[in-house]
Parts: structure tokens; C-alpha cells; sequence
């Protein structure tokens, strides 16, 4: 198959690094960096083995970009409403489209502009960080799932999963709510709990008050799921989430990391819809609430200031 990476940050700089050095034909569209990718290639450092590929399909804008069978989006989704616009030239081939993206909500709103896209979910669990210019440094973990949202069939969803997997990708097929919904028991407490108290993963966990105070709102993120009707989530998951950032390397989420570069944050998707869905099936998250109130006013006040 051939692939796109719609977006060549941390992430999709990872995944398509991986995909291009195992063999795969990989197209890169690139923003600011483009120059020096074309130049220097990309780069991946990684705790399960560094790699540069010196030779990169990169592009600065979609019309130049091959038809591909396979497009992963890979951008903030506080830039989402330039994606029907970037994603038009790449559909006469009718790819399936996977967004690589935090929240909930990403792939109904891409559906109603593209009506007729086939669209999959991709949950990353992975620590990585763009540390400059084509230079993508991968700190733990790395497994995707993929939940397919409105593709007609998942012959090119698992035969992504058989690359990425060949590639050194742990990659598997999910129930598209679940995996969304079990990512945002991680997403909702740590991204802007970073942000909020200015910590780390590693941070929030060591002291007492705060640790409880995550597991709390993770279980609100679980009750939330569950009145919605998603199935294989309860609070044993919650357990297993802080279980695993605990031997996780210390880490800054990536609404930390946009907070501390002055960028965007992702409040839109990351927290709100998350919020209204689970308020109109009767669950209220007030914990979870608060705390998209604060990222409110810190994204208030820092632009203004």
C-alpha cells in the first residue's frame, strides 16, 4: 500500500518513520521543516532503536502529493478546520482516512464535511516529542489501535496493522468507542493537569493529593464512557492507566508541551465534546469540568498577556 502522513510532528514523523525505514512507500507532508527534511532527511531517536532516513517523500502541500490507499492524520486538532481543505486533493482514491489525533468527536465532525470519506480512529499510546527540525525523539511505549468509525471493511485497516506491526509497531484492531474512550481516561487527567499545575506525569503521581485527584477524574471519564453504552471499560481500567504511567519514563503531554511553545491547546476535543456528550446522556464529570475551566482561563489570559 501506498501512505500519507498528514502532518510530520512527534507522531507522525514516528509511525511513518517506521513505515518508510521497514519499506513501506510513505509520502510526508511537512510544514515549517520542510526545507530541512529535504535536505537532512528525518530523523527518529528512539529507546527501541534510533534511525534517520536520508531520503524522504516530503511535500509542503497536499496537491503534490501522490493518491495514496492509506492517509494518516497526524495534526492538532486545534488546526482540524484546515483538514476537509488538505485531505480534497487525496481522495479520488478513495483511502481510508485514520485520525492519529487526541479527543472525542474528531471523526463524526470529519464526517459530516466528508460524507462520503471512509474514517478510522488511531489511538496512540506513545511518548514522543518533535525536539527540532525533522528530529522526532521517541521516549516509551508506541503501541496503536485502530478503530474503524466508517470504512467499508477492515481489509486496509489490518493490513495497516500487519505493517506497522512488521515495522515494530505493537498495532491491533479495536471497537472504535471503547479504544476512543479508554485513550481519554489517560488524556482528560494528565494533559491538563500538566498544564494546570505546571508537572509531569511523574509529578502528579508522586504526591499523594494529586495522584488521588487523577485516579479521581479518570473514574469520572470511565462513568462517563459507560453511560454512553461503552462496553469493556469500568474502574479496574483506571487502575491499570495509572499503573502503567507509574512505570512510565517522566513525561509532558502534548498539551504541555503546545502550552510551554505558546501554541493552541486542544481544549475543543481533548475536553468539551468529551463533557457535553457525557452531560447529555445525564453523567456529570465535575471534576473533569473544573479542569477544563481552568485550561480555559490559562489559555485566556496567556493571550492576552
Amino acid at each position: 500500500m501506498r501512505y500519507a502522513i498528514i502532518g510530520t510532528g512527534s507522531v507522525g514523523g514516528y509511525y511513518g518513520g517506521r513505515l518508510a525505514q521497514s519499506g513501506q512507500e510513505v509520502h510526508f507532508l511537512l510544514n515549517s521543516d520542510y526545507e530541512y527534511v529535504c535536505q537532512h532527511g528525518l530523523r527518529v531517536d528512539s529507546w527501541c532503536g534510533d534511525f534517520l532516513l536520508p531520503q524522504v517523500n516530503a511535500y509542503h502541500q497536499t496537491e503534490d502529493m501522490p493518491q495514496c490507499d492509506v492517509l494518516l492524520v497526524c495534526m492538532k486538532t486545534s488546526n482540524q478546520h484546515l483538514l476537509p481543505r488538505l485531505l480534497a486533493p487525496l481522495l479520488q482514491s478513495d483511502p481510508i482516512v485514520v485520525l492519529i489525533q487526541n479527543g472525542i468527536g474528531v471523526e463524526a465532525d470529519l464526517q459530516r464535511q466528508l460524507p462520503s470519506a471512509q474514517i478510522a480512529a488511531g489511538l496512540a499510546f506513545i511518548c514522543t516529542t518533535k525536539v527540532g527540525p525533522g528530529h522526532v525523539s521517541h521516549l516509551d511505549f508506541g503501541q496503536l489501535s485502530l478503530g474503524n468509525f466508517s470504512c467499508r471493511g477492515n481489509e486496509r485497516l489490518q493490513l495497516l496493522a500487519d505493517h506497522l506491526c512488521r515495522a515494530g509497531v505493537k498495532t491491533r484492531l479495536v471497537e472504535y468507542a471503547e479504544a476512543r474512550w479508554k485513550k481519554a481516561v489517560w488524556n482528560m487527567p494528565f494533559n491538563g493537569m500538566t498544564v494546570a499545575l505546571h508537572s509531569s506525569t511523574d509529578q502528579l503521581l508522586a504526591h499523594p493529593s494529586t495522584r488521588t485527584l487523577i485516579y479521581q477524574q479518570m473514574l469520572e471519564v470511565v462513568a462517563a464512557a459507560q453511560a454512553l453504552g461503552v462496553r469493556n471499560i469500568g474502574p479496574d481500567f483506571a487502575d491499570k492507566m495509572i499503573a502503567t504511567t507509574l512505570k512510565m519514563k517522566p513525561y509532558k503531554p502534548s498539551m504541555r508541551v503546545d502550552y510551554d511553545r505558546h501554541r493552541k491547546m486542544e481544549i475543543d476535543y481533548l475536553y468539551s465534546r468529551g463533557i457535553e456528550m457525557a452531560r447529555q446522556a445525564g453523567c456529570a464529570m465535575p471534576r473533569i469540568e473544573m479542569l477544563e475551566q481552568e485550561l480555559r482561563f490559562i489559555e485566556a489570559t496567556r493571550s492576552d498577556g
